[in-house]
């Protein structure tokens, strides 16, 4: 083997130029120098850009050796605990000891890959509250060896990239930060998860050439996530296995809920529980089925895996979620794994929650539709769902005459999102609170609505005049000044061309936001509340008498004034205001935002002005509370007038129904039709009264009357009351066909493999299908994907579950642009695997060991075995050969210029001619 190599080698084609060069510079030269000089000269030239070009060619000198590199790969998961980690320090200790002299690393790792260090990794060691702690030992970070800049012959360069980004990450998330809370979380975040794979990559990458590198691998083997035997065999590095214990202190787990993925309604099954222990005990099972407590026992525990079965069935629910707990063991260590839950999903009849303010009044629609065979539930407001797998137990939401003001935002993104991307129903009946009267003008649920619920006002209403008051002092800085700002322009949006608007703010003076002007101006008024900042005291009476001022000043029919604030204000007569503005035909309204609020003044100036008191913790919710009072004191929202209903496009939906026998209906709520939704029933003045539209995988109606006794009296007794309503719901509601499909899921830690099975109606395999998967995360978040096709009729795709919680998936299969069927299903991922009961894999160890040629468990003693391989260990000789060129410079010159032939025994020879 040639003990040399050059890193640039095309650099030698340099000498293809300078070669020719010199010889023409030589036979052209016009020195009268001796010959021999001369020829002296060229040839140290020459040998100068020799020189110079070697050293751009990297010309490297490999120098064999037997000095070894060892990187001790230290797991610091949470499978490792205090006992296992002593253990793991005292090998470190020991072979750092023994091996002396030679290269030493250290690069701790559990979800992410640590920073490699020097000095061994910190100690983790158990608290008295049985928590694990790190004792804090003072580790070197270790810079990359600088002959390692060269690459690695026996890595992938793109390894060291990856080292750099896992260190820089973790370094993050391992960072001394302010709050020791914090830091803790990041750490058990870190400590989360154990990725063997991306530790041995990261090794790999890192071990500089000119060493024999050799991992020492020090782990209990139970990998979450990555390929550890993959990384392994590609490393091309020997990696040693140095098996670590599991946990042994005493542990008791829920490993699993067994359920089926879907059952008939009243159809028994069994909940399987599967619960291990290393050790004998009794603890209590509890099964919950939502929020109800189902089963409650005390069983005993034996050493190993515990199977019990618990039988169960669902009725009136298309969605169970079951949740097992163990508790009250007599030795158990972590709580963190002691619950575990699935989903189970029911066939059965269609089913429709209705939310109703008074829900004896919706009683009627309740009974009709029961009747034709849609199961019902009649909820108020408070009873409106908060989560998604809550929502997922019904077909369809009917919202009847229930304000956006007792609703959160959360909820009604839920909804948004149950519509848009699970495909379910929502249908808004009219009311004194429902549409723009309820405050829904720019909301979630505006925005999946068939039709706005902002319109124009007829001429012969009444024009309103109005004063918004807003407290601008400095607690209101941040969310609260910025929602106040919104509602203000909301508010302007929905007045008419008629009508007057004013804004006034104030901390501890008033100030004129907008003077009093035509509703019409909005862009200038808009503009005008942008220049609203929070700063200040809390005086609100002043501003208060200039409202009363401005309103006392306007011709408007119909007087009306906000307060909003959100603390407690400079004292003044308040009451004595607020009954003066009542006596000159005013109104007052006011807002309350948060605890700090003087909410017992609020109260008493709504109650004497005869307008609305709203108290709020929610600055979100300000917009919502803005925009109905707006339409509520406009009075223009409401047609009371009796009415026929009018068809304005024939469906089948409502087909063997004779509308024109329809009774008469008393009031319905004014809206505007948005351009692409259906309108199918009208009033006789034209206004939207039954309209839909498709919002995404769902479809929603409005309905601007009501189907109680206020406005739908005469319709309650009509024969065809229940089969409308029943035709309508069920055009909206959620379709869900199984049959021909299978479906099943797969979990694996931080990911879920999802399987479908499809046949079609005569039992043929579906091929070709386009099979559209929706997840939404806990988190709300949504993904799409398309599952591809791996065998006959089976379809699959991997899903990736970093958040704990529940999972919710919608199943579209598509033939050429047409859905044939849909299908919902749910999983819930629980706890780690980080935290189950698992021995040491220790059959993975001895793999790894195998593939790489490493050794498993040896002694600390053993690392040293000498072994016959060699590595080549580079010296670039850039440094030399300038030097030596720098040198035969000196030469070069003096020989150009001084001729030797009078110092030394050359003679000149005679001139021809």
């Amino acid at each position: 083997m040639i003990p040399f190599e050059l890193t640039r080698p095309w650099a030698l084609l340099i000498l293809l130029v300078v070669v020719p060069v010199c010889a023409a510079l030589y036979y052209r030269s016009l020195s009268d120098f001796p010959r021999p000089q001369r020829r002296v000269s060229l040839a140290v030239r020459c040998l100068i850009l020799l020189l110079v070009i070697l050293s751009l060619a990297g010309f490297t000198y490999l120098r064999q050796t037997q000095e070894r590199f060892f990187l001790f790969l230290v797991d610091q998961s949470l499978s490792v605990d205090s006992r296992a980690s002593e253990l793991s320090h005292e090998f470190l200790e020991e072979a750092t000891e023994l091996l002396g002299e030679q290269r030493v690393a250290y690069l701790p790792f559990a979800s992410t890959v640590g920073m490699v260090s020097d000095e061994p990794p910190e100690l983790m060691t158990a608290s008295t509250d049985g928590e694990f702690r790190v004792d804090q030992e003072g580790s070197k970070q270790t810079d990359l060896p600088e002959d390692s800049a060269a690459g690695n012959p026996g890595s992938d360069e793109n390894l060291d990239s990856s080292q750099d980004e896992a260190s820089e990450q973790t370094s993050q998330i391992l960072s001394t930060t302010d709050s020791p809370a914090t830091a803790d979380a990041q750490r058990d975040a870190f400590r989360d998860g154990t990725d063997i794979s991306a530790a041995i990559e990261a090794a790999a990458g890192y071990v500089p050439p000119g060493y024999l590198p050799e991992i020492i691998l020090l782990t209990d083997g139970n990998e979450t996530a990555g390929d550890a035997v993959a990384a392994a065999t590609h490393s091309r590095v020997p990696i040693t296995t140095i098996p670590l214990p599991t946990r042994s202190e005493p542990e008791v787990q829920i490993s699993e809920v067994a359920v089926p993925a879907e059952v008939r309604e009243g159809e028994p099954f069994f909940v399987e529980v599967v619960a291990h222990s290393n050790h004998e005990d009794e603890g209590r099972i509890e099964v919950f089925r939502g929020d109800y407590k189902v089963i409650d026992e005390k069983r005993k525990l034996k050493q190993g895996e515990n199977r019990f079965r618990f039988q169960q069935s669902i009725e009136r629910a298309r969605l169970a979620a079951y949740t097992v707990r163990i508790s009250q063991c007599e030795q158990d260590t972590l709580l963190d794994n002691n619950m575990e839950s699935g989903l189970v999903y029911a066939s059965g009849k269609p089913r429709v929650l209705i939310i109703e303010s008074n829900p004896t009044l919706i009683r009627d629609l309740a009974f009709a539709l029961e009747e034709q065979g849609i199961q019902s539930d009649v909820r108020p407001p408070q009873g409106m769902p908060e989560t998604l797998a809550d929502l997922q137990n019904y077909e369809c939401i009917v919202l009847s005459n229930v304000p956006s003001t007792i609703l959160t935002q959360h909820q009604m993104e839920i909804a948004r999102t149950y519509v848009q991307e699970l495909g379910g129903g929502f249908i808004m009946l009219g009311g004194e609170q429902s549409f723009g009267l309820g405050g829904y003008y720019k909301t979630a649920l505006e925005e999946i609505l068939p039709v706005r619920s902002d319109f124009e006002k007829e001429k012969e209403t009444p024009s309103l005049g109005m004063v918004l008051v807003i407290d601008k002092s400095g607690s209101m800085n941040g969310d609260k000044i910025e929602m106040a700002k919104s509602a203000a322009r909301s508010a302007a949006e929905l007045l008419g061309r008629r009508d007057k608007l004013a804004v006034l703010a104030f901390d501890g003076d008033t100030y004129v936001i907008s003077e009093m002007q035509s509703a019409s101006n909005k862009a200038k008024i808009s503009d005008e509340i942008s220049r609203i900042d929070a700063g200040g005291g809390t005086s609100m009476f002043p501003a208060m008498e200039m409202a009363f001022d401005m309103l006392q000043a306007t011709s408007a029919k119909l007087k009306h004034a906000i307060l909003l604030t959100d603390g407690v204000s400079a004292p003044g007569d308040f009451e004595g205001m607020a009954q003066q503005m009542v006596s000159s035909k005013m109104t007052v309204s006011s807002v309350a935002i948060g605890d700090g609020a003087d909410t017992e003044l609020l109260e008493a100036i709504a109650r004497i002005g005869k307008g609305r008191y709203y108290f709020t913790t929610d600055a979100a919710q300000v917009p919502q509370i803005f925009a109905k009072e707006t339409v509520t004191a406009s009075k223009s929202a409401i047609d009371e007038q009796p009415f026929l209903p009018q068809v304005i496009r024939k469906t089948h939906a409502l087909a063997d129904l004779d509308m024109e026998v329809a009774p008469f209906l008393l009031g319905y709520v004014m809206t505007r039709p948005k351009p692409t939704c259906e309108v199918i029933l009208a009033t006789e003045r034209g206004d939207p009264l039954l309209a839909w539209w498709r919002y995404g995988l769902g479809m929603t109606a409005a309905f601007t009357s009501d189907a109680k006794s206020r406005w739908a009296a005469e319709w309650l007794t009509w024969e065809g009351f229940g089969k409308f309503w029943t035709q309508v719901c069920r055009h909206t509601m959620r379709k869900s066909d199984a049959r021909g499909i299978a479906i099943q899921t797969e979990r694996s830690d931080k990911s879920m493999r999802v399987s479908l099975d499809a046949v079609d109606e005569i039992g043929r395999y579906m091929n070709g299908a386009e099979v559209e998967l929706t997840v939404i995360d806990p988190l709300l978040r949504r993904d799409k994907s398309l599952l591809l096709q791996s065998a006959p009729g089976r379809y699959a795709s991997s899903l990736q579950t970093p958040q704990p919680g529940a999972y919710h998936l919608e199943f579209a299969i598509k033939q050429g642009d047409q859905v044939v069927y849909r299908q919902s299903r749910g999983f819930t991922v629980g706890y780690s695997d980080e935290l189950r009961i698992r021995p040491t894999n220790s059959a993975l160890l001895r793999q790894l060991s195998q593939v790489s040629g490493g050794k498993y468990s040896p002694e600390a003693s053993e690392l040293l075995t000498p072994n016959e391989e060699t590595a080549s260990r580079p010296t670039p000789l850039w440094p030399f050969l300038l030097t030596a060129a720098l040198w035969l410079l000196v030469l070069d010159v003096a020989l150009r210029r001084i001729d030797f032939s009078l110092h030394w025994p050359f003679r000149k020879l005679p001139v021809a001619g």
